[in-house]
C-alpha cells in the first residue's frame, strides 16, 4: 500500500497515513480477535460475539441493526457526500472442533452440538474475518470526511450452516433486509487461507467456491438370517452397488473439463454380525461449479438409485437438498479488485487461484449483487498451520494487518471510482 490513502479530490483535509493510524488501532483490534477466538460460539449462537462487535461499532458512531438473521449485524456509514454504495461481509461463527494449537488465547470452550458435548474453536478463521472488518470500520470512520459514498458492514452468523431445524446464515439475513436501505452496488469478503503466507492473497475469476448440496438415502430390503441370504433382499449389497455406481455419474455423465464431486459421508445399517438388516441409510455431499452439472447429478443420482434397488427387488427413499449455490466472482469486479490488491501488496503477492470445491455461504449475497471474494494468507513465515476445519488450524495475528490494508484500499478505490456501474456491467475477465 502507498504511504497514505489519498482523498478523492484535492481539498484541505489531509489523508491519514495508514501505517501510522494502524499503530494506534492495532492493539485494540488484535485484542478483540483474541477475545473472539478464546470465546467461540457455534452457528446461530453467536450472542457474545455479536454483542462485542455491536458495542465496538456503536462507539464508532455507526448506524447499526442487530438481530438480523438471528445474530447478524448490519452497520452503515456515510461519507462526506453521496456516491457509490459498497458492502463488506464478515462471518462470526465457530465450529464443533477441539482446538490443539500453541496460541496463548487458545479456545477451551465446549458446547452441545447435535446432542453431544463438543469442543468449539475458530478453526475456519472467522475470528480473523470479524477483526479485519472491525479494523476496516475504524479506518473508514476516521477518514469519512475524505471519501464520498456509503459503506455497509455485514457481520453474519451461521456461515457454517444453522443447526438442523433452524434458519440462519446469509439467506436469512437477505430475507430480513440486510441488502436493503440502501442497496449496495457490490459486496466484498475475504477468507483465511492456510495455504498462503501472511502478506499474500489469492483470487479467482468467475466460479470461486462450489455449490454444496446434501443427500440422504434409505435403502429398504427384507431382513433375514445371515446364513440364509436367499431369503433376504439385502440392503447392504444394494447400498454397496449404489455407492460404486454413483461414481460412474462423475466419470461417464459429466464433461471431464467440468469439476464435480459426489461423496458418501455416512453409511449405517444392521445390528448384529449374522443378521442381514432390513435397511441401510447413507448421507453425502454433492459439489459442482456449474448449475447445469448440478442438475445432471441430481437427475442421474435418482435414476441410478432407482435402477439398482429395482434390480435387487428393494425400495428406497431419496432426499436431495440444495444448499449454497456456486460463489461467483463478478469478472469485471474481480479484474478491478486484482489491480487494487496488486497496488497494495505488489504483484508477486497476488495469486490467481483455481476454484475450490469447498463451499461458501457468501454465494447468497453474490447471487443478489455483484460480489468479489478473495483469500487471505494467514500463516506467518517459518510457522505451520493445519488445514481449515482441523484442530491445528492456526492463523497469525499479523494477517489482520494485511486484511485491513487490502480491504480498506479496495473499498476506497471502489468508492472513488466514477465508472463503477460500467465495471459491474463488464463480464469480461
Amino acid at each position: 500500500m502507498a504511504a497514505s490513502i489519498s482523498s478523492q479530490t484535492e481539498n484541505q483535509v489531509q489523508p491519514i497515513p495508514f501505517q501510522t493510524y494502524w499503530k494506534d488501532i492495532k492493539p485494540d483490534i488484535v485484542d478483540i480477535r483474541h477475545q473472539i477466538h478464546a470465546h467461540p460460539e457455534l452457528s446461530n449462537r453467536e450472542f457474545g460475539t455479536a454483542k462485542l462487535v455491536a458495542g465496538k461499532l456503536k462507539t464508532l458512531g455507526y448506524s447499526i441493526q442487530t438481530g438480523v438473521g438471528k445474530t447478524g449485524i448490519v452497520a452503515t456509514l456515510k461519507g462526506r457526500a453521496p456516491g457509490n454504495i459498497i458492502a463488506i461481509r464478515a462471518d462470526m461463527d465457530a465450529l464443533p472442533v477441539t482446538e490443539n494449537t500453541d496460541l496463548p488465547f487458545q479456545s477451551t470452550q465446549k458446547a452441545t452440538y447435535l446432542g453431544r458435548e463438543a469442543g468449539v474453536a475458530h478453526a475456519c478463521g472467522h475470528d480473523i474475518h470479524s477483526a479485519v472488518l472491525l479494523g476496516v470500520a475504524q479506518f473508514l470512520n476516521a477518514t469519512k470526511d475524505q471519501w464520498n459514498g456509503t459503506v455497509k458492514l455485514i457481520f453474519q452468523g451461521a456461515e457454517e450452516g444453522p443447526p438442523p431445524g433452524e434458519e440462519g446464515g446469509a439467506s436469512l439475513m437477505i430475507e430480513q433486509g440486510a441488502l436493503n436501505n440502501p442497496v449496495p452496488q457490490a459486496i466484498l469478503a475475504l477468507h483465511s487461507f492456510p495455504d498462503l503466507q501472511v502478506g499474500e492473497v489469492g483470487y479467482s475469476f468467475g466460479p470461486a467456491f462450489a455449490a454444496s448440496d446434501k443427500f440422504s438415502l434409505i435403502v429398504r430390503g427384507r431382513q433375514a438370517h445371515g446364513a440364509y441370504p436367499h431369503l433376504s433382499v439385502d440392503p447392504v449389497v444394494m447400498a454397496a452397488s449404489i455407492i460404486q455406481n454413483l461414481q460412474t455419474i462423475i466419470s461417464r455423465n459429466v464433461d471431464p473439463r467440468k469439476a464435480a464431486v459426489i461423496s458418501v459421508g455416512t453409511v449405517e445399517g444392521g445390528s448384529r454380525f449374522n443378521i442381514i438388516p432390513d435397511q441401510v441409510s447413507m448421507t453425502g455431499t454433492v459439489r459442482t461449479l456449474n448449475p447445469d452439472v448440478q442438475g445432471v447429478l441430481e437427475k442421474r443420482m435418482n435414476e441410478v438409485i432407482s435402477g439398482v434397488t429395482k434390480a435387487y427387488g428393494g425400495d428406497y427413499q431419496f432426499d436431495y437438498e440444495r444448499g449454497n449455490p456456486v460463489t461467483v466472482n463478478h469478472p469485471g469486479l474481480a479484474r478491478f479488485a486484482r489491480q487494487s490488491l496488486m497496488r497494495t501488496l505488489g504483484g508477486e503477492n497476488v495469486h490467481e487461484m483455481e476454484p475450490t470445491m469447498g463451499t461458501e455461504d457468501f454465494a447468497h449475497f453474490a447471487n443478489k449483487i455483484p460480489g468479489f471474494y478473495f483469500r487471505l494468507g494467514v500463516v506467518k513465515p517459518g510457522t505451520i498451520s493445519g488445514g481449515l476445519h482441523t484442530p491445528n488450524f492456526r492463523a497469525d495475528d499479523s494477517a489482520i494487518d494485511v486484511g485491513v490494508r487490502t480491504m480498506t484500499q479496495l473499498v476506497l478505490d471502489m468508492l472513488k471510482k466514477d465508472g463503477l456501474p460500467g465495471i459491474l456491467k463488464n463480464q469480461t475477465p
